[in-house]
């Protein structure tokens, strides 16, 4: 394991992160971890630059995978995970991959569920594009499922911190001070006074929205500039920060063991928090130095990214 850059806060190291649950990096830092948030390659039909498992195989590596990394968290952190849809091969069908990624880990690791979230990006282009922009028989695949795992039941989590704007529906309801009261075919019976606390804000869903098409300025031109291929499936930074928030404090230590751009790294550096950054792809880690706000100090503190830069 190479570090590659450092910041006040946080490391990324390059190598992959087999190499590095075998280094004795994990020694020191075993059970250390209040959040572990990442995305690792999807188990996509084709093969992609960043080196993305397919199929069964990618079942049992992500699974051992996580199994590793679970052993790394404090006894009240979390580790979230992102996981994208997979499509059979040549057919306009789901495959199941990612469900069975889900039950594997769930048996298999000492983790426990504790929530699933869906993620949508509405920016997202049309796909799989056979399917949907040339034989027109399916709609745009659009989200990624988020699953919030644990090694406790009652993990540190407070959702007073990830509140949102109230509606205008609820701001006129708190503001007129009557409310259609009483009892709900569900069972719940709803005082008069029920809706009339300003708690701050909504307590959000667990069906998240955000696009990874914003504040990529910065990143894309100093990749452009030091000639590398900007990451083609970037974390959105709204994502992070939302699990950032909710799951940890102020000089918690996170970890992202698939990092490529580092978005995970670069948003919990601007949430003061520490960080270590894990990433096997050279030009990934370069390229990620963008995502910070003085990435020209990081370079030129590191030797192998200047001669990489130099080449």
């Amino acid at each position: 394991m190479d570090e590659y850059y450092s910041t006040e806060l946080g490391t990324a190291y390059r190598g992959t992160i087999e190499a590095f649950l075998k280094s004795s990096h994990t020694d020191r830092i075993r059970g250390k971890f209040d959040l572990i948030f990442t995305s690792p390659p999807f188990p996509l039909v084709l093969k992609k630059k960043y080196g993305n498992q397919t199929g069964e195989e990618y079942l049992k590596w992500l699974v051992a995978v996580i199994s590793q990394l679970s052993k790394l968290l404090q006894k009240d952190g979390s580790l979230v995970i992102e996981i994208g849809n997979a499509w059979l091969k040549g057919s306009p069908v789901m495959s199941t991959l990612s469900l069975e990624t889900l039950l594997a880990i769930s048996k298999e690791t000492n983790l426990h569920l504790c929530q699933q979230f869906i993620c949508h990006n509405p920016a997202r282009l049309p796909g799989p594009a056979q399917w949907v922009t040339i034989e027109r028989i399916r709609v745009k695949d659009s989200f990624t499922h988020v699953w919030w795992f644990s090694p406790s039941k009652r993990p540190k989590a407070c959702n007073r911190k990830v509140l949102q704007p109230y509606g205008k529906s609820m701001q006129r309801l708190m503001a007129a001070k009557r409310y259609n009261a009483g009892p709900r075919p569900s069972g719940h019976n709803i005082s008069e006074e029920s809706f009339f606390v300003d708690n701050g804000g909504a307590i959000p869903p667990n069906v998240l929205q955000f696009s990874n098409t914003s504040s990529k300025a910065a990143y894309t031109k100093w990749c452009k500039k030091h000639d590398v291929s900007p990451h083609p499936a970037r974390m959105a930074q709204g994502l992070v920060e939302f699990f950032t928030s909710f799951l940890t404090d102020e000089g918690d230590l996170v970890l992202d063991p698939f990092a490529g751009s580092n978005t995970t790294g670069a948003t919990a550096e601007k949430m003061q928090r520490r960080w270590i950054a894990i990433e096997s792809n050279e030009p990934y880690l370069l390229g990620s130095m963008g995502q910070f706000d003085d990435p020209e100090c990081l370079l030129s503190n590191c030797a192998h990214a200047q001669s990489h830069a130099a080449e």
